[in-house]
């Protein structure tokens, strides 16, 4: 019984290799024609018999699998067929590479390169067009034909990041507009907020094999034209400003992405509730990095959303050691100082912003709310001396010199920044009440005008 059960095994891998020999035959003659469908009724029988074949027997069978899928592309460019191409060629390079051949991994190569650009070109767009689910797919898989562009895997991180925000973006609208109840935003936010696990794989991948993404790009001026281009190395800089034909060759070495990385890392595990791990994520990254002003600044934002005020400010005058010149910064300061109660403070740090860069809109404003909170007290005495008309009239006097003492700040603000409203309504108010009628009326015009 033994011995025939030996025979039938025997005469069933027989006719598997023989099946599996027919196929293979009939494939790379339909390929030859370019008849994919052909090839492709005649390739995916085998996937049930080749599990039992040798090593080369395998590799021609992927390798002609991969070259079905990708002829099959031309005319129908789904995902499946781009998938199943790109599987059967990483298979192709692994069995190989095991084998320590390259015969068909060579044969796979031009069209190889064709699958790579095709994905990459395909998913450029689809991330574009913000289809954040299928940017994903196809960036990771050009990724998977293409390791040593780590790039790819940037795109594919943020790609699978975003597609769960935007997902949470419109739950919150659905929850904003009433078309889903409390209970049922937060369950769905818990839901999204697992999903984000995918893309912190990612991104640890990218942080744990040092990534940095940085990057030197070479340009020179088209004399004819004026625009700059872009070149791909210094020597072809060189050789084209030779031609006199193009001009003032500039290198830039591009920021690292690391600290946008660590911040992503670090977002993710807080969206999640792990804010000890989000901490744990910017140290390990300040090991790396440890003078990154946008590290420690991230750093600082996820101590604030925590209410760890005090670790924030010490942050961030860390930051101003690094960088004394960021306005930034100092504005920042500005803001955490007012919302504990330090208004002369938060006014120091808002002019020392204005003084660094005298453009800084949001300063001025903020340093003319900072100095309007004496008005607050003024209008309690008032409403407390109704009666008194001496003591209202003093205190009167007193809030036309702080409104006038305001209105240049807001007036910068409205300079720099003529088209918003809240600046213009505070200005039109300050004008009212020191009685500055016709810039009150030139103001309201502008106003009537932007509603």
């Amino acid at each position: 019984m033994n011995k025939l059960t030996v025979m039938l095994f025997a005469l069933a891998v027989s006719f598997a290799t023989f099946a599996q020999k027919d196929e293979l035959k009939a494939t790379e003659k339909a390929l030859k024609k370019k008849d994919y469908a052909a090839a492709k009724a005649a390739i995916d029988p085998a996937d049930a018999l080749i599990t039992n074949a040798d090593d080369k027997t395998k590799a021609k069978f992927y390798y002609l699998k991969g070259q079905t899928y990708a002829g099959l592309i031309e005319t129908e460019p789904t995902l499946d067929n781009f998938d199943i191409a790109s599987t059967s060629f990483n298979t192709l390079m692994e069995i190989e590479k095991e084998m320590g051949s390259t015969k068909y991994t060579d044969l796979a190569n031009p069209t190889l390169q064709i699958l790579i650009s095709d994905l990459r070109t395909k998913g450029a767009e689809s991330y574009q067009s913000k289809d954040y689910a299928n940017a994903k797919s196809e960036l990771y898989l050009a990724y998977g034909l293409s390791k040593n562009d780590t790039l790819l895997l940037e795109y594919v991180a943020n790609a699978s990041y975003l597609e769960v925000d935007s997902k949470k973006r419109e739950v919150k609208k659905k929850y904003d507009d009433g078309t889903i109840t409390e209970e049922e935003y937060n369950q769905a936010v818990t839901g999204l907020n697992k999903d984000f696990d995918e893309s912190l794989g990612y991104f640890i991948q990218l942080k744990d094999m040092g990534y940095t993404g940085i990057t030197t790009i070479y340009t020179v001026r088209n004399i004819e034209t004026g625009k700059r281009e872009n070149i791909n190395s210094e020597s072809q800089m060189a050789l084209m400003v030779k031609t006199k034909a193009y001009d003032e060759p500039q290198t830039e070495v591009t920021e690292s992405k690391l600290p946008k990385i660590v911040k992503n890392i670090a977002s993710i595990y807080n969206e999640q509730g792990d804010k000890e791990k989000a901490i744990a994520a910017f140290e390990d990254a300040r090991k790396v990095a440890p003078n990154d002003v946008t590290l420690i600044q991230n750093e600082a934002v996820l101590h604030y959303k925590m209410g760890n005020l005090d670790e924030y400010v010490r942050l961030i005058n860390e930051a101003i050691a690094l960088e004394p010149g960021n306005a930034v910064l100092y504005f920042n300061l500005g803001v955490i100082s007012n919302e504990q109660g330090d208004v002369e403070k938060a006014k120091e740090y808002y002019s020392k912003a204005i003084e660094i860069k005298p453009d800084y809109k949001d300063a001025y404003s903020n340093l003319g709310s900072a100095m309007l909170e004496k008005d607050k007290a003024l209008v309690e005495e008032m409403n407390e001396n109704l009666s008194n008309f001496d003591k209202y009239d003093a205190i009167k006097a007193r809030q036309v010199i702080l409104y006038k003492e305001v209105i240049p700040i807001y007036e910068k603000a409205y300079e720099l920044e003529p088209d918003d409203l809240d600046t213009i309504r505070t200005l039109m108010s300050l004008y009212e009440n020191v009685e500055m009628e016709d810039k009150y009326k030139e103001l309201r015009a502008v106003y009537d005008g932007l509603k």
